[in-house]
């Protein structure tokens, strides 16, 4: 269920810890009276004032600022009162029981029985104020989100366009060239006699064509939003010593997998998440595949199976140092094979012929190899594997920037792409189907308004907010 949003709110805004500053957040209706009880004063709108807070008693808690933005000029739409102390854990707990104490204060003394109603904010409750205020639309609330969490400098700046209006103001161009289609076709329904004349003349086929083309711009912008906010998992997969730790510290450029040359060392997966021009990846080095009587290192294995399944690309490491001896050759075939069961088909498979710096000379014979051939000791071949992994990702630099999506934006946009083509198989011929075409494009609508809040459900609104700090 959605909170009541009619109590005033607080909450510690900044982050748990030790820190030089510390926020104590407050918003609701009609704050001036608390206001007076937990500063001594008025305060003037949206101007820093140093004094001190004090409990009940007089006993001071800290000296800090207050700041208060009287609705509807805050970030909820309502009143919002700012507290900001020395950051520490204790200091902040005690002026948040401080202004709770203080609500319940200033009842009597004013008649604001609202202000007794001030509890602890739930998670995400400021930001989906300021959503149910029309401060932000949902997109750019959970852009609010997407930057405090974001991995990776790209990731931060495509949030902060989010956060701005960028993908929001899409949408709604969209939305404003699908409406006027509707408005065509649904005034045609109207004057039947007329239908086939009435959308030719309007070129309702040409316009449609157009809103898919600009679908498509706008799709393709916010699947490279979410591959930055989501990253993909890469797991490196292969024999025991072809080089999978190494290679997992290569890219990371630190230590992190123990390397030995004991076959079996690592038993568990390690994970290591890097980035490449801005996109997160999410290396995993895993166990070395082999049948084992160790009751630990065939748990690892298992799991390393486990990691394959789940995968959204899959490093399959061959050492060149073996790569012409009969059983390595037949033990690498065994695991391609178990491969193909374990690992979705969609999942890309990129084979890395690894150790390139220990092998001297090739055979003039040789069958050119397929995949990157790489060297983690020296750092050959790791650029080549780099634009490997961003092609798999599916990154290129999209026209006019990235701005921060999620994987329900992408869905959303791909019902929509799903709908309009139905709509265009609609205006095929010389008698289409308009109410069969009116529907389409309904629910095309009604699809591109998930995105910003303008359609859904109060479930949807729940899950998204629950995400959020409680500060926010």
């Amino acid at each position: 269920m959605l909170p009541r949003h009619d109590e005033p709110i607080a909450a510690i805004a900044t982050a748990p810890g030790r820190g030089a500053v510390g926020i104590v957040r407050v918003s609701g209706r009609g704050l001036g009276a608390l206001v007076q009880v937990l500063c001594g004063r008025a305060l003037r709108p949206r101007e820093a004032t140093y004094l001190p807070f004090c409990e009940a008693d007089g006993t001071p808690i800290d000296h800090g600022l207050a700041l208060f933005f009287p609705a509807p000029h805050s970030y909820t739409g309502e009143d919002v009162l700012e507290l900001q102390v020395h950051g520490g854990p204790v200091v902040l707990q005690l002026l948040l029981a401080r202004c709770l104490q203080a609500a319940a204060e200033s009842e009597p003394a004013t008649g604001a029985a609202r202000l007794a109603g001030l509890r602890l904010a739930q998670p995400g409750e400021f930001t989906e104020r300021a959503f149910l205020n029309d401060k932000l639309d949902l997109a750019q609330a959970e852009a609010v989100a997407d930057l405090i969490d974001a991995s990776t400098s790209a990731a931060a700046r495509g949030a902060a366009r989010s956060l701005g209006g960028a993908f929001s103001n899409e949408v709604h161009r969209l939305r404003d060239a699908l409406v006027h289609l509707r408005m065509l076709v649904e005034a045609t329904l109207d004057f039947p006699d007329e239908e086939i004349d009435f959308l030719r003349s309007s070129d309702a086929a040409g316009q449609l064509q157009n809103l898919q083309q600009q679908l498509a711009a706008v799709a393709d912008q916010a699947q490279q939003g979410a591959l930055l906010r989501e990253g993909i998992k890469v797991v490196i997969a292969g024999q025991p010593n072809a080089g999978k730790s190494s290679l997992l510290n290569a890219l990371a450029g630190a230590e992190l997998a123990i390397v030995t040359a004991i076959a079996g060392t690592t038993r568990d997966k390690v994970q290591q998440t890097i980035q490449i021009e801005g996109v997160p990846l999410h290396i995993i080095d895993t166990a070395g595949l082999r049948e084992s009587g160790d009751e630990v290192e065939r748990i690892g294995i298992a799991r390393t199976w486990e990691a394959i399944a789940d995968a959204d690309a899959v490093l399959f490491l061959h050492d060149l140092t073996r790569s012409n001896a009969i059983e390595y050759i037949a033990d690498d075939a065994v695991i391609a094979s178990a491969m193909a069961k374990f690992k979705p088909k969609s999942v890309p498979l990129l084979d890395v012929w690894t150790k390139s710096d220990c092998v001297l000379t090739q055979p003039e014979d040789s069958v050119p190899r397929v995949g990157v051939t790489l060297s983690s000791r020296t750092g050959a071949g790791l650029p080549a594997l780099r634009r490997e992994l961003l092609a798999i990702a599916g990154w290129h630099a999209a026209p006019g920037g990235v701005f921060i999506a999620r994987a329900r934006h992408v869905q959303a946009l791909q019902a929509v792409g799903g709908h309009l083509a139905v709509a265009a198989d609609q205006l095929e011929g010389d008698s289409p189907a308009l109410d069969l075409l009116a529907e389409e494009l309904r629910l095309a609508q009604n699809a591109l308004n998930q995105i910003t809040g303008a359609f859904g459900a109060d479930d949807l609104l729940g899950v998204i907010f629950s995400s959020f700090c409680i500060g926010k």
